[in-house]
């Protein structure tokens, strides 16, 4: 009999991410179907069937419960990473039509993303209607945000109104803390933590909890990113306004043809650029470094010093040279990287890449969200087996 399992899934626009993760956030089983756009080419992590006559999403929910069915695998509930809870505290809630509709509302914060985790969740909540379905928030960790942080300069009834900063990427920060603490390293005092890919964002931490983060309102703010822009002059909105831009070409240019992309001319995606003699690829490289420099710069000096600073998420695993040049921003605090293991550093394991008597210490982390969700989930699971026999 196969040990107890929760099921945590991340639904994208085009891909579908899974984990199964026994009660001690072991992963199980984890894998990734692909090409669930529309007009794409599904492909599943194993050997499935066609999706003849069927929508990919719903194709892939049934292929993997059926490669559920077939390892014997029976996991107790399912866990969903939701990228905007707005000011939520909660670190996992179970699915409700309230619920949905709460979290519809701030799909226009995040267009990326929360209509496919909300998408995921309604369509296991069919495919496994047996089964609890939970949510997991990437604002939650950033509940602990200072006042002066939260705030946006704008009247205070549109502060009431819920528009201030909320912080994103919050599981992938909860993970890379809980590898960092297992591995000893000195997440108890002040550490920068990088989380870089398609999305990206820097957070500040001090004792373990957010006291700042370079996103903000939305999935916007902040970092220059693949295809988003990262933080602008509003300015340059009400010029591209007064140009007759309507909200939907200004939407479309903010989220998917900027940042990496639009300064390329060429892709969002940080390989193709790496790979490419390109001059406009080697400057927007270079522009989404110094951006990232200068974030870091900035949530250094509210934090008055540095112990510790963390890579994760895509480009901040595999990437040395990017690494090595936002480590060089930060020399003033004494921090040293060792050249051979930021070189050898490829994200497969938690691993030191500051040099030997560096008074700063500098890791990379492969990225997990999952595991959050699914240690979430175990607790909700337990919290609830305790009340039925109290």
């Amino acid at each position: 009999m196969r040990a107890a399992s929760v099921l945590a899934v991340n639904a994208g626009s085009s891909t579908l991410k899974f984990g199964l993760y026994d009660g001690e956030g072991v992963a199980m089983w984890q894998g990734q179907f692909s090409g669930l756009e529309p007009g794409g080419t599904p492909a599943a992590p194993f050997e499935a069937g066609p999706p003849v006559g069927a929508e990919p999403l719903p194709w892939a929910l049934a292929a993997l419960r059926l490669r559920l069915q077939a390892e014997r695998h029976s996991p107790l509930a399912v866990v969903h990473r939701v990228v905007h809870g707005g000011a939520r505290a909660d670190a996992v809630l179970p699915v409700s039509a309230a619920l949905l509709a709460e979290l519809e509302t701030r799909t226009p914060l995040a267009p990326l993303h929360q209509p496919h985790n909300l998408e995921g969740v309604r369509a296991f909540a069919l495919a496994f209607p047996a089964l609890p379905q939970l949510v997991c928030f990437d604002t939650a960790f950033h509940a602990t945000l200072p006042a002066l942080e939260q705030w946006l300069p704008l009247p205070q009834r549109l502060h009431a109104q819920g528009i201030r900063r909320y912080g994103f990427h919050g599981l992938s920060y909860q993970h890379a803390l809980q590898c960092l603490r297992r591995c000893g390293a000195a997440v108890e005092g002040r550490a920068l933590l990088a989380h870089l890919g398609g999305g990206a964002s820097v957070c500040a931490t001090e004792a373990g909890a957010s006291v700042a983060c370079s996103m903000g309102f939305s999935a916007l703010d902040g970092l220059m990113m693949g295809t988003r822009c990262g933080s602008l002059d509003p300015g340059v909105l009400l010029h591209l306004m007064r140009q007759g831009w309507d909200l939907e070409r200004l939407e479309a240019l903010l989220h998917r043809e900027s940042g990496l992309r639009g300064v390329s001319g060429l892709s969002g995606d940080w390989r193709t650029l790496r790979a490419s003699r390109d001059a406009q690829a080697a400057f927007a490289l270079a522009l989404f470094t110094h951006r990232l420099r200068r974030e870091l710069g900035a949530q250094l000096a509210l934090l008055g010093g540095l112990d510790l600073l963390a890579f994760t998420g895509g480009i901040g695993e595999h990437d040395a040279l990017l690494r090595e040049q936002a480590a060089q921003a930060l020399a003033c605090t004494g921090l040293r990287l060792d050249p051979h293991a930021n070189a050898a550093a490829q994200g497969e394991r938690v691993q030191p890449i500051h040099a030997e008597g560096s008074p700063v210490q500098a890791w990379v982390v492969p990225a997990d969200e999952g595991r959050v969700a699914a240690l979430a989930a175990w607790d909700w699971l337990r919290q609830g087996e305790d009340a039925r026999h109290a």
